[in-house]
């Protein structure tokens, strides 16, 4: 590895635990730095090396066996990618429209032989300056294959190239979708609680915690699409500490869960199924909490109620029913 003065301590830190390298401090240009390599190694003359810019994080093996096995036939090898785009020269105005055939966008790593690279630099002018090492050896007269590059050999030199590195890196994402089901029966009481805002009414909503079936269900629903079991299991009944605890401790704990997978919440919709209280009057209310619980924007946030038109335990007024639908991306 070759690396600044001031980063020797970070190299040591990124490479903890590997076996097989060392580090220099490399020079004021990048040929200078890439001589300063060379010149650290005691491989046999005939080894190949590969000279890889840091700025394209994403190498991987396959691209190696690629670049080693093209030396078999060449004196150098560099992965590309043709020019897809249309090329202008000019500044402010076009002067000119420029061809693409036959050109291409070399990447790194770029493969050689130890004694070919030690030799072409040797005899490279001293006031030129090399854009890469590909270069080097052409000038030299040697023969540098082109091989398939990749994208994702991407070079990160301006701001929104990090931003797209950070999302690659997260790796392959996947959408999962939970669904969450919950019901309490009506009591005595002066005011219910449902998807965290307080509403009154001439009964309540029985329950160990405060028995916002909005919130366990939605709760339930962001579990169960990250496969994190339901929220008995993380809060159980028959633990006192959670005695009339407000739900949405429950809730905000479940999307912890989700952020420690790496994951987002992307959407949630929560039906109440009761025929009272009315839930229009206190829907924006509801949604507003759950948005600002979750972090989402509002139009990710849906409330909906029905009723059962009189039928089943909901329809005669024994108990409210809730059912929610979580939708999370995470890492694969």
């Amino acid at each position: 590895m070759v690396t600044g003065t001031d980063r020797m301590a970070d190299a040591g830190e990124a490479l903890a635990g590997l076996a097989g390298w060392s580090a220099v401090v490399g020079g004021a240009t990048r040929a200078e730095s890439v001589q300063r390599g060379l010149a650290a190694l005691s491989a046999p003359e005939h080894e190949a090396v590969l000279i890889h810019d840091a700025a394209r994080p994403f190498v991987t093996a396959a691209h190696v066996e690629t670049l080693l096995a093209a030396l078999g036939s060449a004196d150098g090898a560099v992965p590309a990618l043709p020019v897809a785009d249309t090329l202008k020269r000019g500044t402010a105005i076009v002067a000119e429209t420029v061809s693409r055939d036959g050109l291409w966008r070399a990447q790194t790593p770029q493969a050689f032989r130890l004694r070919t690279l030690l030799d072409a630099y040797a005899a490279w002018p001293a006031d030129a300056e090399p854009t890469d090492d590909a270069a080097v050896v052409e000038r030299a007269g040697g023969k540098v294959a082109l091989v398939a590059g990749d994208p994702l050999l991407m070079k990160l030199t301006y701001p929104e190239d990090f931003a797209m590195a950070e999302q690659l890196a997260g790796g392959r994402r996947i959408v999962r979708t939970g669904f969450g089901v919950d019901a309490h029966r009506w009591g005595p009481g002066d005011a219910v609680w449902l998807c965290g805002v307080r509403i009154d009414h001439d009964q309540t909503l029985i329950g160990h915690s405060d028995a916002d079936a909005g919130l366990h269900a939605l709760t339930d629903a962001i579990l169960g699409a990250i496969g994190e079991g339901d929220i008995g299991e993380h809060f159980p009944p028959t633990d006192s500490q959670w005695r009339g605890a407000a739900s949405d401790r429950f809730l905000l704990h479940a999307a912890s869960l989700v952020a420690a997978k790496g994951g987002t919440i992307l959407n949630v919709d929560v039906t109440l199924i009761c025929e009272r209280p009315k839930i229009r009057p206190h829907r924006d209310a509801m949604r507003a909490r759950l948005a600002d619980l979750l972090n989402l924007p509002l139009d990710r946030v849906s409330v909906k109620a029905t009723t059962t038109e009189g039928m089943g335990f909901t329809g005669r007024g024994e108990g409210l029913m809730a059912q929610a639908v979580a939708t999370v991306e995470t890492r694969a």
